[in-house]
């Protein structure tokens, strides 16, 4: 089987039984399909199929005979259109409910409290309610018997079963009633606000859904639908995002947003990339630096060469990536389906041994046993159960997405809250990844000359020690005078001819014919020993100065460290560098314990010893070399800005190399298997207090109030339609926890 993977939204789902009834008929009905996995908050089904077995189209024919709607890839948009004409459908079936259930509540609240008079009583009255319940009933909870008969059919009763069921006895019990003889009593207006009370519910629910899955649809549209292509001729056009190729040079205005991912020709400027990396300090670019297509282009005039177009743009993978996690189960929901699955018979059960019980325990009080049963059958609803952990997982995906957190999959999620130990590389991780210069000691007289000549030299040169000689001399001002007779000798250094001096820059300890004074060689073995590497300049044949270079920390690293160790964790620091560097850096971070001199099965040998240790622990690093121990840990997490293979191994991605998004996704991780916590505790709570409310245990206990002793199927049904909405509103508050 060749595994193709597809993500297909689905029409008609309610609830955890609907879920269960999608994917169990693609696996055992659709032959060639090996998995299905459901996301009832997305209300999208993941396949895994072999598509030379099966097609899309086997499967929407499958569901369809399930009694749901697969909506499949088209031009068009299909999802949108059948999710409108969706909720058409729910908003007029709601309206004809609420048009004929409110009078009939009022003119049943009146008879019942004396407020019509002699009509109380009259003998039509029973059929002008008959008159108005029925378009409730048949027409506002058409949707019910429809999802009660797909239900049964499929053998997965699910909460239509209960909404159906629990109306009908309300309506035909009143029926009955009205055509006996001496009724007192009628429960039309019962059944028909059962029916408006649930649908209310469910209109409210998938707007909360609707927000819910609204972020990340924000996100993805925030690139500009045109650009301004510069063509051949040097003229620019205008031409559609989605028409634009690799190559292509485009320009970008102040105030403008950058419309694709791509490396900076000309001009500079400051880029509020907040929409990608939640910073909201917009951050310099020149020539050589990337850019993400939806960022805005704060300042300067830009030529960007598009390096990610279509679905290689950064926007166009986090939107895959978060799809695709949302679309997975975290493991600890898991528990809540299975129970899910054996909750509606149950509560069918439950409902008929309230029925025979008040029957007997009340010598035959069949209104009072009808009423019990109703209640018990509308209060529970498995919907809360089968939303609490995926609700909370796509909130908490998106927060994350737009926070520059990609986490793989849900069970990512639900693990990272779990690592009690951080390990971390070193290069390009805690610190930036290429040198710079820490200091340039001088001999007096030769501070900026000796520094232009030896830059001047160094430009010719495309090593990395050598290009941060030339930064930093600009970033004094300081000129860089054109070098000739430039030669290089690798290991050694360079020599050249500038502004007619005779320059050699390089390893102090092989440059030929060197003599360095004994200040400063005293100050050069004073910063090896911590880790600084050394260049010598030498004019005319004279030490004129030395350069003391280092990688530096990234700005954020400190304090990202120190936050994680106000968060309990246990943080360690793995390195190939030699002992004095890894000690210099370390101690500069904050990080207590480190390794150095170690190959990457070193790495991955240290961090099982810590698993060994009893520590669930969490990898960063940026490295091919990293990926064995991004591999073995825990939890693997990867820079945006790092090597293909280190990402491709990594269970989150960052986007970009701020260390403070390792402390967010460990808090955003936290909060979210919290909600998912308090979701799943509300949604058992919930039912374990209000079934036996509603079945009458407290009916004798004069202490407590009448509406508990005594619950109204009505009462009953706006309970149920809210506490999903309890459930979706928790989750939701996932957009405004505090991350550092």
């Amino acid at each position: 089987m060749n595994g193709k993977k597809i993500d297909l939204p689905v029409i008609g789902m309610s609830c955890a039984h609907c879920a269960a009834t999608v994917e169990k008929t693609l696996v055992r009905d659709v032959p060639g399909v090996s998995s299905a996995v459901v996301n009832l908050a997305t209300e999208s089904v993941a396949v895994t199929f072999d598509e030379r077995t099966t097609s899309p189209q086997a499967m929407a024919d499958a569901v369809a005979r399930a009694g749901f709607k697969l909506v499949l890839p088209s031009l068009d948009d299909v999802e949108t259109n059948a999710r409108r004409q969706n909720e058409r459908r729910i908003r007029r079936e709601l309206l004809v409910g609420i048009v004929f259930a409110l009078p009939l509540l009022v003119l049943s609240m009146g008879s019942d409290f004396g407020l019509l008079g002699g009509l109380s009583h009259a003998p039509w009255l029973g059929w002008i309610y008959l008159t108005l319940a029925t378009p409730v009933q048949f027409i506002t909870g058409a949707s019910f018997y429809i999802g009660a008969y797909r239900a049964v059919r499929n053998r997965a009763l699910d909460m239509d079963v209960l909404v159906a069921l629990g109306s009908t006895v309300a309506y035909v019990y009143s029926l009955v009633l009205l055509v006996t003889p001496g009724h007192e009593h009628l429960y039309f207006e019962t059944s028909a606000m059962i029916v408006v009370l649930i649908k209310v519910g469910k209109m409210l629910e998938a707007r909360s859904r609707a927000v819910a899955a609204r972020s990340i649809k924000s996100l993805l549209d925030s690139a500009p639908d045109t650009a301004s292509v510069i063509g051949p001729d040097g003229q620019e056009r205008p031409i559609a995002v989605a028409a634009l190729s690799v190559g292509d040079l485009v320009m970008v205005r102040p105030g403008e947003k950058v419309p694709v991912d791509g490396t900076v020709v000309s001009g500079a400027s400051a880029v509020d990339e907040s929409m990608v990396t939640g910073e909201p300090i917009p951050v310099d670019k020149v020539p050589g630096d990337i850019v993400f297509g939806g960022t805005m282009n704060a300042e300067g005039l830009l030529t960007v060469r598009a390096t990610g177009v279509g679905a290689d743009s950064l926007l166009a993978r986090i939107g895959a990536m978060v799809a695709r996690a949302q679309a997975s189960k975290a493991p600890i929901q898991r528990f809540a389906d299975r129970v899910a699955a054996v909750f509606v018979p149950v509560i069918l059960v439950t409902a008929a041994v309230t029925f025979t019980f008040w029957m007997l325990w009340t010598d035959g009080d069949i209104q009072l046993a009808v009423m019990r049963s109703i209640a018990v059958l509308v209060i529970a609803c498995p919907c809360a159960m089968g939303l609490a952990t995926p609700m909370a997982v796509m909130v908490g995906m998106g927060r994350g997405a737009r926070g520059g957190i990609l986490f793989r999959d849900a069970a990512t999620m639900e693990m990272l809250h779990k690592v009690t130990a951080i390990a971390f590389d070193k290069t390009g991780t805690l610190t930036q990844g290429r040198p710079e210069i820490a200091a340039w000691v001088s001999t007096p007289g030769w501070e900026q000359t000796g520094l232009e000549l030896a830059a001047g030299a160094e430009s010719g040169s495309g090593h990395p020690l050598a290009q941060a000689v030339v930064r930093y001399a600009r970033s004094l001002d300081v000129s860089v005078p054109p070098p000739s007779d430039f030669q290089a000798t690798p290991g050694i250094g360079v020599r050249a001819t500038v502004s007619e001096h005779a320059v050699q820059v390089g390893n102090p300890r092989r440059l030929d014919g060197i003599a360095i004074p004994d200040w400063m060689a005293d100050r050069m073995h004073g910063l090896e020993s911590m880790g600084h590497s050394v260049l010598a300049v030498l004019v005319d044949g004279e030490t004129v100065g030395l350069f003391f270079l280092a990688d530096q920390l990234r700005p954020t690293a400190v304090g990202a460290v120190a936050e994680m160790r106000e968060m309990g964790l246990n943080l360690s620091m793995l390195t190939g560098d030699n002992a004095s560097a890894a000690a210099r850096v370390a101690a500069a971070a904050g990080i207590a314990v480190h390794q150095s001199g170690m190959m990457p099965a070193d790495k991955e040998a240290a961090i099982a010893e810590l698993q060994q240790g009893g520590h669930r622990v969490a990898m960063v690093g940026d490295g091919i070399n990293d990926t064995p121990a991004l591999a073995r840990a825990d939890i693997g997490i990867a820079p945006g800005a790092g090597a293909a293979a280190a990402i491709e191994t990594a269970d989150v991605t960052l986007v970009g190399s701020d260390l403070t998004l390792v402390a967010r996704a460990v808090k955003l991780s936290r909060a979210t298997i919290r909600k998912i916590r308090q979701n799943l505790f509300w949604a058992f709570f919930f039912n374990v207090l209000c079934v036996p409310i509603a079945a009458g245990v407290f009916h004798g206990v004069e202490w407590m109030p009448a509406m508990l002793r005594d619950l109204n199927p009505m009462l009953a049904a706006t309970a149920m339609a809210f506490s999903d909405i309890i459930v979706i509103g928790n989750s939701l508050r996932l957009n405004h926890v505090r991350l550092p």
